[in-house]
């Protein structure tokens, strides 16, 4: 079975305040518990890793614990914007594991 990919169209948590200048990063986030993956967008992918693994409802508190294992910097929102659309295009695919360089072996069941 292959993992899944889900991902914030961005979060509202990632909504408060778009700063257009500002860099934004591009983050990838694996629930070994669900074998899933979840990719998006934030300011601060430390501070939104935490917020994944305290919230007490909606999608990504069903698949907790989280874990950040890929992160790239973009010099502003629309360029992490596009990005992140473009690994989610991958649905997982070579292209998606190309881009990030991480190893689709440590991403399957039985691993």
């Amino acid at each position: 079975h292959n993992p899944k990919v889900e991902g914030s169209n961005p979060s509202p948590a990632t909504n408060k305040r778009l700063l257009p200048d500002q860099p934004y990063f591009v983050y990838v986030l694996w629930s070994e518990r669900s074998h899933r993956f979840y990719v998006g967008l934030s300011e601060d992918p430390e501070k939104r890793l935490i917020q994944h693994n305290s919230a007490w409802s909606g999608w990504t508190s069903r698949h907790q614990p989280w874990k950040l294992v890929y992160s790239e910097k973009r010099s502003n929102y629309r360029q992490a914007r596009k990005y992140e659309i473009e690994l989610k295009a991958q649905k997982l695919g070579r292209g998606f594991f190309l881009r990030t360089g991480l190893d689709p072996k440590l991403f399957s069941r039985g691993s």
